[in-house]
């Protein structure tokens, strides 16, 4: 993989992590609530106005065309699952921002991931 292809692969990574950690956060500022029609549609209103989602979902979008990018460049089979580094990504930044736990079997996993990242960029 050449380092513009490893750069954008990376970067729709993180962009996608990124994305999920703004959404966390815009979602926790209406705390819980039913599923009725009433609070659907205010909750709804409630996300729609929040920095946090729009963020998010601006680094979705932007995520789609650095993805493309990288896809024309990479094949799907090696690509793909590098986003599994987005999981890595997000456990640390949820425990860092959100207070989230870091057990023993959550840091096992996530150290399986990365080796079989590692396998794959060494194909």
């Amino acid at each position: 993989m050449t380092p513009v292809a490893f750069a954008l692969v990376l970067t729709g990574v993180m962009l996608n992590a990124a994305a999920q950690l703004l959404i966390k956060a815009g979602a926790d500022t209406a705390g819980h609530f039913t599923f009725t029609a009433g609070h659907i549609l205010r909750a709804g209103l409630h996300f729609a106005m929040q920095w946090q989602i729009l963020a998010g979902l601006a680094c979705y979008a932007v995520s789609v065309v650095v993805w493309i990018l990288a896809l024309t460049r990479v094949q799907v089979s090696i690509a793909y699952p590098m986003l599994s580094l987005g999981y890595v990504v997000t456990a640390f930044a949820a425990w860092g921002l959100f207070g989230e736990s870091l057990s023993a079997h959550k840091l096992l996993g996530i150290a399986i991931i990365i080796a079989g990242v590692v396998v794959l960029a060494r194909t």
